[in-house]
């Protein structure tokens, strides 16, 4: 079984940053793909962004997040951030950590609020 915790979430004023963090833990796992997602309310929980990890690490951003959102690993390849600079009112949203392995798992959500 595999437990995913995340935190950074908060209120910003639109041009503020953030940075989320995740950290799986459990049994032993091999990672396939981590990343984020979130869900404004009324609307559907869509793709921020994404590493798969493979033979070659590929990046997934959603178009609207691009040049503003960064996705890394930490050092303990469990754990995936995310920085998000210049942030604007539609970004508000609950943010949950998406981890690929066997099965997919996800995290209990953070909420990420823009407003003056």
């Amino acid at each position: 079984q595999v437990q995913l915790v995340e935190s950074g979430g908060g209120l910003v004023q639109p041009g503020g940053s953030l940075r989320l963090s995740c950290a799986a833990s459990g049994s032993s796992f091999s990672i396939y793909n981590m990343g984020w997602y979130r869900q404004a309310p009324g609307k559907q929980r869509e793709l921020v962004a994404t590493i798969a990890i493979g033979g070659l690490t590929n990046y997934n951003y959603a178009d609207s997040v691009k040049g503003r959102f960064t996705i890394s690993r930490g050092n303990a390849k469990n754990t995936v951030y995310l920085q998000m600079n210049s942030l604007k009112p539609e970004d508000t949203a609950v943010y949950y950590c998406r981890l690929l392995t066997d099965r997919l798992y996800w995290g209990q959500g953070t909420q990420v609020t823009v407003s003056s």
